[in-house]
């Protein structure tokens, strides 16, 4: 059974990264193309979607939402169509890792919907790669260690 203080550190994490997904996606969606945009909006919505959600679970448990930060740090330059292709695969593979946790650290409905947010994040994550991993969500813990929350720009 989860600790309710690892629980509200998980979901806080998780909306950590969704605030970071969506900044990223506005960055994505001034540099992609037009034949991609559509799919770059669609997901800029679904990840406010669940940055609200979020918010509200952290307020259930009690806790106050981490606000957004005014900038994140890019984990490279975005000049073009290219570039915003392997951030938006960039986001969503450190959504999903930071829903891996979330999911190992919840139980009962939250759990359900960090596993559906997950799989969501994984599919995202493939239609922009092109392809798809083993283990989503895993995958990147082999190459990092700790939280794979993004992190913000405090510079």
């Amino acid at each position: 059974m989860s600790d309710a203080k690892d629980e509200l550190k998980a979901v806080q994490a998780a909306l950590g990264a969704e605030h970071a997904a969506v900044y990223g996606y506005g960055v994505v969606g001034g540099r992609i193309g037009e034949d991609r945009r559509g799919e770059a909006r669609t997901a800029y919505d679904a990840h406010r979607a669940r940055r609200d959600e979020l918010q509200r679970a952290v307020r259930d448990l009690g806790g106050e939402p981490e606000p957004s930060a005014a900038a994140y740090k890019l984990p490279f330059a975005v000049p073009d169509s290219a570039a915003a292709v392997r951030l938006a695969t960039e986001l969503e593979e450190r959504v999903a890792g930071v829903y891996s946790d979330l999911v190992r650290a919840s139980t009962g409905a939250r759990r359900g919907s960090a596993a559906e947010a997950l799989r969501e994040a994984a599919v995202r994550a493939a239609r922009w790669r092109g392809g798809s991993v083993t283990f989503p969500g895993l995958a990147e813990r082999s190459a990092t260690s700790g939280s794979s929350a993004p992190q913000a720009d405090r510079s």
